[in-house]
């Protein structure tokens, strides 16, 4: 099959691009893989570089950049938020709660999806709503599966522990009481995209009277179902995006 666009530069960015889906490269490993002239490979690599697309690592190889990622979760964003509806309608009718999805966006998270309980004391959070990423169960689930450095970077002034976030990646969910509102208590679960890795955060907030101080106990269950049939809607949207790639290029 020709993979030639018609335009050479782009078609070049994309050889590059796919040398480095094998791993770390260094400029020689990277003019080997791709046959570009050294010059070419260079300018190319540097120019993905300036736009994240490719970035280095502590050896100062070259290494696919974190714009790619964001890109990923950006292309699965529209199946995730027709999905939440009505897992997060389950989940409030299941605990009667309030039910949340929260992405990460840089040091915030921001609520991008939500089931209000539609009488009683509702402990509101709008979609849109940005929030820190320094206390709460969501904040602590979308740190956890971090890389170290990284996590290290977030626990600087957080609520939470370090130990706190490792019994998070042990248990497969987080809680919180009291931890970013007074008299408020959480439970998250991660939502995860094909990769593995941690794209969202599935929540229930609700108060501490109903709640308890061991939230966790009580809907911890329930709420790692609801994150897990969202990570299931993203495996079976990204196996359906491949098997039409597949069938485009045969």
């Amino acid at each position: 099959m020709d993979n030639s666009s018609g335009v050479g530069v782009l078609d070049k960015a994309a050889t590059v691009l796919g040398a480095l889906e094998a791993g770390p490269a260094t400029l020689a490993q990277l003019v080997g893989a791709t046959g570009l002239a050294r010059p070419t490979a260079h300018r190319l690599a540097v120019a993905l570089e300036h736009h994240r697309l490719v970035s280095r690592d502590m050896q100062g190889r070259f290494v696919l950049g974190p714009r790619l990622g964001e890109l990923a979760s950006a292309a699965g964003e529209d199946r995730l938020l027709a999905a939440a509806g009505p897992v997060l309608g389950a989940l409030r009718d299941h605990t009667n709660e309030s039910a949340q999805l929260f992405r990460r966006q840089g040091d915030q998270r921001i609520c991008v999806a939500a089931a209000e309980r539609p009488v009683g004391l509702r402990d509101s959070i709008p979609v849109g709503a940005t929030l820190s990423m320094l206390a709460g169960s969501a904040a602590q689930v979308l740190l956890a599966w971090e890389e170290p450095d990284r996590l290290h970077r977030g626990l600087q002034g957080a609520a939470f522990t370090a130990t706190a976030l490792s019994g998070v990646r042990r248990r497969g969910w987080a809680q919180s009481v009291a931890e970013r509102e007074a008299g408020v208590a959480s439970v998250s679960a991660p939502v995860r995209g094909p990769s593995g890795r941690v794209v969202a955060a599935v929540s229930i907030s609700g108060p501490i009277e109903r709640l308890s101080r061991q939230p966790g106990r009580l809907h911890a269950a329930t709420v790692v179902a609801g994150a897990n049939k969202l990570t299931e809607v993203l495996r079976r949207h990204h196996a359906m995006q491949q098997q039409q790639q597949q069938q485009h290029n045969a």
